[in-house]
């Protein structure tokens, strides 16, 4: 057994350098290979054959990555302190660049968001950042990817999450929604009003042309009268029956 030894050890050896030397990578991972500290190719995915010693690899995933940004403390242009956390959607586009313009591009991305964001926000006014939410991802996402193409990375989309205002500014807002509320329904109001004086001149002008409306108008009104449980009912007679006598007495 002694003098088999060496053999097993070497045999060992050899087997321990395949496997070192063969990688695979999946589908969505590209690896960077680096001969003798020089960049060499990007490979993969699949079956990867590297030489002991003298090649590394590093992985890139290009799949999309999501990341939360912290709440950031931000004074809008008009001079309201919040605190606005977003989020962003990116993925490497260009391994080799992912790897040699930046030590670290998810960090980085992470950083460059989170200063973007307060100085985006820093030049709208409240009401901007409450109301056109989509136009502000879109300027946050335009300044992003052309920050971090020169990393090869893209950055698809950006989103603000929340905007967590102070107590005193919820609660003026909350009076503003109040009295718009109000105004509102005054204004249906008088519209509603100014219609139904419309309808109720066109009626007396109708009436006005024909007398005989105003005697059905009667009759309808006592047959409503007629059908609910009432002890006394009204008969409205016309002013006219009276004339004579009026005239008589002057």
């Amino acid at each position: 057994m002694g003098e088999y030894f060496p053999v097993l050890v070497i045999i060992g050896l050899v087997v321990a350098v395949l496997f070192s030397m063969i990688k695979v990578l999946n589908e969505y991972e590209r690896g960077v290979i680096f001969r003798l500290g020089r960049i060499i190719d990007t490979k993969g995915p699949g079956l990867i054959v590297l030489f002991p010693v003298i090649d590394k690899m590093v992985k890139v995933s290009l799949r999309t990555i999501t990341m939360d940004v912290p709440s950031q403390d931000v004074i809008t242009k008009d001079n309201v302190s919040v605190k606005v956390n977003a989020v962003i959607y990116f993925k490497v586009m260009d391994p080799n660049k992912a790897i040699i313009e930046v030590e670290n591009y998810v960090y980085a991305t992470s950083q460059l968001a989170q200063t973007t964001l307060r100085s985006v926000l820093g030049e709208a006014e409240l009401d901007e950042m409450l109301s056109e939410r989509e136009r502000i991802n879109g300027q946050l996402q335009d300044i992003l990817d052309k920050q971090t193409d020169p990393w090869g990375v893209k950055v698809s989309h950006v989103e603000v999450k929340h905007i967590d205002l102070p107590q005193d500014m919820q609660r003026a807002i909350a009076r503003q929604a109040e009295a718009e509320r109000i105004r509102r329904a005054k204004v249906i109001n008088a519209e509603g009003e100014l219609q139904a004086s419309e309808k109720l001149a066109e009626a007396a002008k109708i009436m006005g042309e024909y007398p005989v409306a105003i005697q059905l108008r009667y009759l309808q009104t006592l047959s409503e009268v007629a059908t609910e449980n009432n002890s006394t009912t009204l008969f409205p007679v016309p002013i006219d029956l009276f004339e004579p006598f009026l005239k008589g007495k002057k």
